[in-house]
């Protein structure tokens, strides 16, 4: 289980962002969570299987490419915090 946490910058706020990558998360075995940072990008938080992690985001990637202009990644080990995957503030 691997935890891989993403900085999304672009037009990435105001345009469904959240919306879109929570739904997009029910076709996934992921759990974790999503929310607007100050500085206008967007965190998004995923745990479970490495494979279900990376398609999840390919598939996220592929679905908001004309919003995404940059993202940085990072990855670790799963905490088990989340139970599901949610919009936090």
């Amino acid at each position: 289980m691997l935890r891989q946490t993403v900085l999304y910058s672009g037009d990435v706020q105001g345009v469904g962002f959240r919306a879109s990558v929570l739904a997009a998360s029910r076709g996934y075995g992921v759990v974790g969570y999503v929310r607007n940072l100050d500085d206008g990008r967007v965190e998004l938080a995923a745990e479970g299987e490495a494979g279900e992690v990376q398609a999840f985001l390919g598939a996220l990637r592929e679905r908001m490419a004309d919003n995404i202009r940059d993202e940085a990644a990072t990855q670790d080990r799963a905490q088990g915090l989340w139970n599901g995957f949610h919009i936090v503030p």
